[in-house]
């Protein structure tokens, strides 16, 4: 087939300075005739996996679902209104290797669907978790295989949960049984990471005290690039810089205000919003730019942490997370759990509609992503595995099928689920970990 001009490479990157930016999908990296110009949204583009995970279960009462549509939303799940279509909802999915029913096991058994070896030492065993599994095979084209990421910013030692380990509530992936991967909450060593020259953590960052931005030093070959560029794919390059740029700022704001804080404390990292909301957002912010440049295509990130006491003041909850949830079927206790699942799923929709409005191809970045949200917990006053508050997100470019509520008759490994994701993004498996089948109603229309 003759080609009518000739494609941009996919992975370009302008660099300047110590600094490299990857470009998002661009008309020009496509050639005119190619079979993926003349087919839209076709099922090799979706090749990206996300994994949010959230501690402690949820209030049943106030998550699950009556119909079999999304049409009417429950009160924790109310904020997914925007983006219902490319949301599904699965009920009754169970973990079965996280018995005996602990924290430690809720985190570890999540993405691995193993069971974590009872130990308070460093013989700790697991298993390769689903989203390494992905990485092996989908995340060697890209600048990092995958990207972990976490909002507590200092890792606990030691035993933390009946005879457990800390490192299984630590860490969401596992590359190996016995390889746990430590994730980053310093957004601005996630930035570094992502668009910086490397280096040790004290060189990373006094390059960015150097620098005024780093988007300054690559605005003349941005400059060259544009010449070669169409119209559509010029305002796209500017949408993306634009966001790079607004994350920047934000994060030497939240690092000017670190160091205006009066209090003693030598040991605060700096850059790191007080605010968790905003800190959360900011995280979600540098997984999109992640995903739109491709710079990786597998990222897994903890909203908080098994056994979190964090407080949640700016939704007016002023007691500690974990001591809430067992709450003895008290009625103050367990609405105010409801409150804090609907925070978190708020965060998670904010960033599902920011994938929305990105531009990718011919439809948006969110078409091209698939993202599970959800925890190793079900009912957490009683630290159950059954019935885990699950959501599916994206995925149209794959022929996911949103808006639905799948209802399990009988408790339904998560594996399965797992299982399923990996196939949409390519990752060809018999089984994985107790699965034994496929979610393949996530992409079936409702009418057949």
């Amino acid at each position: 087939m003759m080609l009518t001009k000739r494609a941009l490479p996919r992975r370009t990157f302008l660099r300047g300075v110590g600094a490299s930016i990857a470009m998002p999908l661009l008309d020009a990296m496509v050639p005119s005739m190619t079979a993926l110009a003349e087919t839209p949204a076709s099922p090799a583009q979706l090749r990206r996996l996300g994994f949010v995970y959230i501690p402690m279960g949820c209030d049943h009462t106030r998550w699950t679902l009556t119909g079999d549509t999304l049409e009417e939303l429950s009160p924790s799940l109310s904020p997914l209104a925007r983006v219902r279509q490319q949301v599904s909802v699965i009920s009754n999915l169970e973990l079965r290797n996280a018995y005996p029913g602990t924290h430690a096991t809720s985190n570890a058994a999540f993405l691995s669907a193993a069971t974590a070896k009872r130990t308070e030492s460093t013989d700790y065993h697991l298993g390769t978790t689903v989203d390494q599994i992905a990485a092996q095979q989908i995340g060697q084209e890209t600048q990092l295989p995958s990207l972990e990421l976490a909002m507590d910013l200092v890792s606990m030692v030691g035993q933390c949960d009946n005879g457990y380990a800390c490192v299984y509530q630590n860490n969401l992936a596992w590359s190996s049984p016995t390889t746990p991967l430590p994730a980053e909450a310093h957004p601005r060593l996630v930035f570094e990471t992502l668009f910086g020259e490397g280096g040790s953590t004290a060189d990373r960052l006094a390059a960015i005290q150097q620098r005024a931005s780093l988007l300054d030093s690559i605005m003349e070959e941005m400059g060259r690039l544009e010449r070669s560029l169409g119209p559509a794919d010029r305002n796209r390059v500017h949408e993306y810089l634009d966001a790079v740029r607004e994350v920047e700022r934000r994060i030497q704001r939240a690092d000017e205000t670190s160091q205006e804080n009066p209090l003693p404390d030598l040991d605060r990292p700096q850059g790191v919003p007080a605010n968790y909301g905003d800190h959360a957002r900011l995280m979600f912010d540098l997984q999109r730019l992640a995903l739109q440049g491709d710079i990786t295509r597998v990222i897994t990130f903890q909203l908080a942490r098994e056994t979190s006491n964090r407080s949640y003041p700016e939704i007016g909850i002023s007691e500690g997370h974990h001591p809430l949830t067992h709450h003895g079927n008290d009625p103050e206790k367990i609405a105010k759990v409801a409150k804090i699942n609907q925070f978190h799923v708020s965060l998670f929709a904010s960033f599902l509609e920011s994938l929305q409005e990105t531009p990718e191809g011919d439809g948006s970045l969110l078409d091209h992503v698939l993202y599970l949200y959800g925890s190793g917990m079900g009912n957490p006053n009683v630290h159950d595995h059954r019935n885990l508050p699950i959501l599916v997100a994206g995925g149209a470019a794959g022929n996911m099928c949103g808006g639905r509520h799948i209802r399990h008759e009988q408790s339904t490994p998560l594996a399965n689920l797992h299982l399923t994701l990996l196939d949409k993004v390519g990752v060809k498996l018999d089984s994985f970990a107790d699965s034994n089948g496929t979610v393949d109603e996530l992409f079936v229309p409702l009418s057949v």
